[in-house]
């Protein structure tokens, strides 16, 4: 049975972790207003010491230790944000912590959670693997385990992020949070209706994680198999069912987002807020960018930018397939003469549509039996996907064989 959380718990939440945990801005952008047609604010939760809204809930959790379980310390499973929040606040707080994560946690998690002195666990394929782990090793060390999403000390902690959001922009309609377990939006929507009942409370979720539109589905929490996403902050294998009951009860609605809309959420951010957010925390602005909400154009709307913990191996690898999904970055195959001045001539084409070759490389190997010919795979940037429609007008006015090469987002998941 779900244990009850309430407004009163988040007050008091609030208050524990004054000084603790930085009260982040919510400012307006307005070049993100420009693409959105909203009157667009952002809650930078990313700014947090260890990148992510998490530290709310996890400081709230480990200041109501009791001092006999200090001595066995906690443990916990975290694809990372949550690990990084129990780190810290229990490194300064002195209290021993475990972290199981799975083995497809970003490094930069890792070894920052290292360095804030806790004991890391790579353990498993799947979140729910690392639960699994983490609840053995408890029982058998007899540390406390917190659950990153459904411990009532956790949404009540994700819960001040509300209050500080209606002080910060007192006349907001509408809040567009990112759903993982619903931890955080569940005790975000509770702080703000307790309020302002009539503020829109949206939730988004990637279309390779949807735990918690099939529990609306299915009325009760239940297990997915997620699949690889940009957001994997948000890829657990079910929603919270504290959080859960108390979500489904305040959220006015719920959509879907690709991890191509992921990709270009964070290019966005890049380009236009100077800002670097994981695939987690750009999930609100995907929406927004994907035209999901159209109901919210005019609105005064805060997007929860909630994480910061991007691994630097793979950004450069999403800035570009969300170059891709802006029709910015364009891969194809052509067939081209392989005599002197075939490739000049090709280029030239190319050159004259306006588009800038990036690299290209030639395959005369597999190329066909006309050995004039040769193959070429070519990376190409454009302005738009119109620009990319001229360009291949131009290859066939001039008849140059050619193949687009689809460059998707979920290319780049896992």
């Amino acid at each position: 049975m779900a244990e009850r959380i309430t407004y009163q718990d988040i007050l008091d939440a609030r208050k524990r972790i004054d000084g603790s945990v930085v009260y982040t801005p919510c400012q307006k952008s307005d070049q993100l207003s420009e693409l959105t047609h909203f009157d667009t604010w952002c809650k930078l939760e990313f700014l947090q010491r260890t990148g992510s809204f998490k530290e709310r809930g996890g400081c709230n959790a480990l200041m109501q230790i009791s001092d006999e379980q200090r001595k066995y310390g906690v443990i916990a499973a975290s694809a990372g944000n949550h690990a990084l929040a129990l780190a810290y606040h229990g490194q300064r707080l002195n209290i021993d912590v475990t972290v199981v994560m799975p083995t497809f946690a970003p490094l930069i998690k890792i070894t920052t959670c290292r360095s804030f002195g806790a004991n890391v666990i790579l353990h498993g394929d799947s979140f729910g693997d690392a639960v699994h782990c983490a609840h053995e090793i408890s029982e058998n060390e007899h540390r406390k385990y917190i659950h990153g999403f459904d411990d009532p000390a956790i949404i009540a902690g994700q819960g001040t992020m509300g209050l500080e959001i209606i002080e910060q922009v007192p006349d907001v309609d509408a809040v567009v949070i990112p759903i993982g377990g619903a931890g955080l939006i569940a005790g975000t929507a509770l702080a703000i209706k307790s309020q302002k009942p009539e503020v829109k409370i949206i939730g988004v979720e990637p279309v390779n994680a949807c735990c918690y539109i099939d529990a609306l589905n299915l009325g009760k929490p239940v297990n997915i198999q997620a699949k690889p996403t940009l957001a994997d902050g948000l890829a657990v294998h079910t929603v919270g069912e504290n959080a859960f009951a108390l979500a489904k009860e305040l959220v006015d609605k719920v959509v879907t987002v690709t991890e191509s809309e992921i990709a270009l959420a964070i290019l966005r951010l890049v380009e236009r807020e100077k800002s670097v957010v994981e695939g987690s925390g750009a999930a609100s602005l995907a929406a927004c960018l994907a035209g999901k909400l159209p109901e919210l154009e005019g609105k005064k709307v805060v997007l929860a930018l909630c994480g910061g913990n991007i691994d630097p191996s793979i950004l450069s690898r999403v800035i570009e397939v969300g170059m891709a999904a802006d029709g910015r970055i364009i891969r194809f195959t052509a067939r081209i003469s392989d005599r002197p001045g075939g490739l000049a001539e090709f280029t030239k084409i190319i050159a004259k549509a306006g588009a800038s070759v990036k690299d290209i490389t030639h395959d005369r190997t597999f190329a066909g039996p006309d050995v004039s010919a040769v193959h070429v795979q070519c990376k190409v940037e454009t302005s738009s996907h119109e620009h990319i429609e001229r360009l291949y007008a131009a290859l066939k006015e001039h008849g140059i064989p050619f193949r687009p090469i689809d460059l998707q987002a979920e290319t780049l998941s896992g």
